[in-house]
């Protein structure tokens, strides 16, 4: 994970500025296929954006 900085966003049709954080992945084709990759990136950025979501276990 990177720092968050303040980035222009879409938001309903216009540009406002929110923080936005960067996150990377590097994982070897040869054992992992990009879907379960990208799956799982979209675990991480849902539980950065709400942690409820761990705790809760949801």
């Amino acid at each position: 994970m990177h720092g968050v900085f303040d980035r222009p966003v879409a938001v309903d049709g216009k540009v406002e500025i929110r923080p936005m954080m960067t996150i990377a992945l590097t994982y070897d084709h040869r054992l992992i296929d990009g879907r379960e990759a990208v799956t799982f990136l979209r675990k991480i950025k849902t539980s950065v954006e709400d942690p409820r979501t761990i705790l809760l276990n949801l």
